[in-house]
């Protein structure tokens, strides 16, 4: 079970930290995604950190912005979302994925079939 958690509105130029929660034992095993989802649009990936080694990965349009992270002792994941824009509204979705790619393999964890769980979203609206 994922839980997402640290949505809000906040003004352009502004940061937010998104939380998630997982109740899996093996936490560690699992490569974590953030993606999100805007009204009409289709999901699309922001951001993972793999389950070995806590390799980034992100999407060209919050490199540099935002910075994923996570805590196996607590099993939880972050999402530091920075400089927000109003383009980065939409439902951000914790994900997870017991796949293991290589690390020349990342493309493939880009997509939303590769993760098995998701959260229940949480609304970020970022206003101009």
């Amino acid at each position: 079970q994922l839980v997402e958690s640290g949505g809000g509105e906040v003004q352009a130029g502004g940061s937010l930290r998104l939380s998630c929660a997982a109740s899996a034992r093996t936490f560690s095993t699992y490569t974590m995604g953030w993606f999100r989802q805007a009204p009409g649009k289709e999901r699309e990936f922001v951001a993972l950190v793999r389950w070995t080694g806590g390799g980034t990965y992100y999407a060209d349009s919050v490199k540099g912005r935002f910075t994923i992270s996570r805590d196996n002792a607590n099993n939880a994941v972050y999402l530091q979302m920075n400089s927000l824009k109003p383009e980065d509204t939409a439902v951000y979705y914790c994900s997870a994925s017991s796949y293991h790619y290589p690390l020349t393999a990342n493309y493939y964890y880009t997509k939303p079939v590769a993760y098995g769980y998701w959260g229940q979203g949480t609304q970020v609206t970022v206003s101009s």
